[in-house]
């Protein structure tokens, strides 16, 4: 943790009281000139401080962003050619036969607004992933007077299509749907799926036939009220997983707030002047939990004994479980709404320590809370560091938060090139992926504005979004835009919400599946041009640690460059991304050395024969026999979209 100890503590305590009271004076003030204001496509944009007339933190309000065709370039900005990174391949794999409902069109309520998430789960061992697609709900399924809309369960048909099996599997869920996490709880070997809801949540059970049992009433982990992005962790090293439930905000289905109210203050339901839902300023939050595993198929919260209850009720979305200060200990993260997030470290006593503020975590540089939706969490300078990325709300930029060591963190997005072009877009789902397999993350976000009014005015943004591709540049120093190209996943006009990212056709390259409100699903094929090499590695924990090896770490060495992956579950926007490790090796044919740090505390290192393929690695015995050594040689999936 740096340097431990009372004087580190008390400099803590008076930056976080100095913090507090910049947050209290100016949280909706416009950005410092480091950051800098959006400019327009025909000169500088110009901003005004914005007054208390928004329920989500803002940096303040400004003059609209234009492409030529004086379209915002939240939905446009496209150009003619250029690299191809992406191509939507949406219909042509089958999802669009599904789609997402999420309430009324006109979204009166935020319980409508915030869309739902989005996992990849290799549900039966085939050795391909799945997709898993929560679905929302309408208030009329809520009071029996209408079908319930149903989740999606996708299998994986290994020719780059997919069939709903939800009903065949027991996971249609048929409640009011949020987010969902990944995790192997009772360590048979089989991934289970927590699904977050308005309402009761859901643990399902895998049952090893392609089915599973909703077991949380007998785990203890139905909660009741609104739950949002969770994450499975071994917090206690006792070889079992735990859970981490965010709580959004308390909401009163008998007493809704609707657009234009003034029962949360007014200013809380508008947007620019402009009536919209009301929140999640001005409502009352909902805690977190954390649910201990007791290794009996049940769990107790303990919240509050752990120190992570979060007494004050932030407006909890997306959390992980990860090492950020490379002590052994997974420690625990949260993206928060309109409030300060949250940073636990891991003390090893099954508690943990709120480092939020005086990690530099809690809030931007410049003091202030922004409205943080998703999380992206990665080492994006290949310094063994684990970094984090939020997305926020329209009207500001983007944070990435760089570790400087021992989970101290400095935010550094202007300085990185990637402040000023995000202010226009309202970023939900996010991660660092290696597009291109360079050996260097790159950022992906997807976006969609909360409020169908954006598209009545002038405001320089739309609702339905394109998502933005930032390129990891000169070894980490800088990031660069990359192209929308007409035609190509990139140029995806849609409101986004939760994604997952993984390497759906087993060809070593990082797909995009994106849950998008009141929409069919969009997947994103990776088609870049790229030559690079790549290994995947597919963990699994020894008896001592969880299972499925959340938790571990991975340091990869090829030509000069040491590169670290985590397997982690949760994430991202409400979301869980694929759990096998990806490496990109640039030019490199040879993998130098493999570095595992299982979550258990042990340490080995592997030599890995040839690259361009997929490893299964079990603790203690190395590279073992799996399902991925058929396609080692045979070319896995169809060939990339043109």
């Amino acid at each position: 943790m740096g340097q431990p100890g009372g004087t580190r503590r008390i400099l803590w305590r008076l930056g976080a009281v100095l913090a507090l009271l910049l947050v209290s004076m100016m949280p909706w003030a416009r950005v410092t000139a480091q950051a800098g204001p959006p400019q327009t496509a025909t000169g500088a944009g110009s901003s005004a401080p914005q007054s208390r007339d928004s329920g989500s933190a803002t940096a303040g309000t400004f003059a609209p962003v234009l492409d030529a065709q004086k379209r915002p370039i939240t939905a446009g900005g496209f150009v003619k050619t250029g690299p191809v990174v992406f191509m939507d391949e949406s219909e042509k794999s089958g999802l669009t036969k599904w789609r997402e409902t999420m309430g009324s069109p006109e979204k009166h309520y935020i319980l409508e607004s915030n869309g739902s998430g989005v996992c990849l789960i290799d549900y039966d061992h085939d050795g391909w992933l799945d997709i898993y697609l929560v679905n929302g709900s309408t208030f009329e399924a809520l009071q029996g007077k209408a079908p319930a809309p149903h989740a999606a369960l996708f299998h994986n048909n290994h020719d780059g299509t997919f069939t709903d099996v939800a009903k065949a599997a027991g996971v249609e869920n048929d409640r009011w749907g949020f987010g969902c996490a990944v995790g192997d709880y009772d360590n048979d070997g089989w991934p289970d799926l927590y699904v977050t809801n308005y309402g009761k949540n859901r643990l399902f059970h895998n049952r090893h036939n392609g089915t599973f049992e909703d077991v949380a009433e007998h785990a203890g982990v139905t909660l009741g009220n609104w739950s949002t992005g969770a994450s499975f962790g071994d917090y206690d090293g006792d070889g079992r997983l735990d859970l981490f439930v965010p709580g959004y905000v308390h909401w009163n289905e008998k007493d809704p707030k609707s657009i234009g109210t003034n029962v949360v203050g007014e200013g809380n339901c508008q947007f620019r002047g402009a009536h919209v839902n009301c929140g999640p300023r001005g409502l009352p939050g909902e805690p977190d939990h954390l649910f201990h595993n007791n290794g009996d198929g049940t769990f107790t919260d303990v919240s509050a004994k752990a120190g992570v209850a979060d007494r004050v009720h932030n407006y909890g979305f997306s959390s992980t479980f990860v090492d950020v200060n490379n002590d052994g200990k997974v420690d625990l993260v949260v993206a928060d709404d309109s409030t300060p997030n949250y940073l636990y470290l891991n003390k090893g006593n099954g508690t943990f320590e709120d480092a939020s503020f005086y990690s530099g975590f809690a809030l931007n540089q410049d003091g202030r809370e922004v409205a943080n939706m998703g999380l992206a969490v990665g080492d994006f300078k290949n310094n063994g560091l684990i970094d984090l990325y939020t997305g926020t709300f329209s009207d500001d930029y983007k944070p990435l938060f760089e570790n400087t060591g021992g989970g101290n963190y400095n935010e550094v997005s202007p300085q990185m090139g990637i402040a000023e072009v995000t202010y226009p877009f309202l970023t939900w789902a996010t991660e660092f992926i290696d597009f291109d397999n360079d050996g260097w993350k790159d950022l992906f976000l997807a976006n969609g504005h909360v409020f169908p009014q954006v598209d009545n005015h002038q405001w320089g943004t739309s609702y339905a979004e394109r998502p933005l591709l930032f390129h990891n540049t000169d070894h980490g120093k800088k990031f660069e835009l990359m192209p929308a190209v007409e035609g190509t996943g990139l140029a995806d006009v849609i409101p986004a919400r939760g994604a997952a990212f993984g390497d759906l056709f087993n060809d070593g390259r990082v797909q995009v599946v994106i849950n998008c409100i009141d929409h069919a699903p969009v997947l994103l094929r990776n088609v870049t041009a790229e030559t690079n090499h790549w290994v995947e590695l597919a963990l699994e924990g020894g008896p001592k640690g969880p299972r499925d090896a959340i938790g571990t770490t991975v340091y990869l060495t090829a030509n000069g460059v040491r590169q670290r992956n985590d397997v982690r579950s949760g994430g991202s926007y409400e979301s869980n991304s694929d759990m096998r490790l990806h490496f990109g090796l640039g030019q490199a044919t040879r993998v130098d050395d493999v570095e595992i740090r299982w979550s258990s505390g042990e340490v080995e290192h592997l030599k890995l024969p040839e690259v361009d393929r997929i490893f299964s690695v079990a603790q203690g015995k190395g590279i073992v026999p799996g399902v991925y050594d058929a396609l080692a040689h045979a070319g896995a999936g169809h060939p990339p979209a043109k």
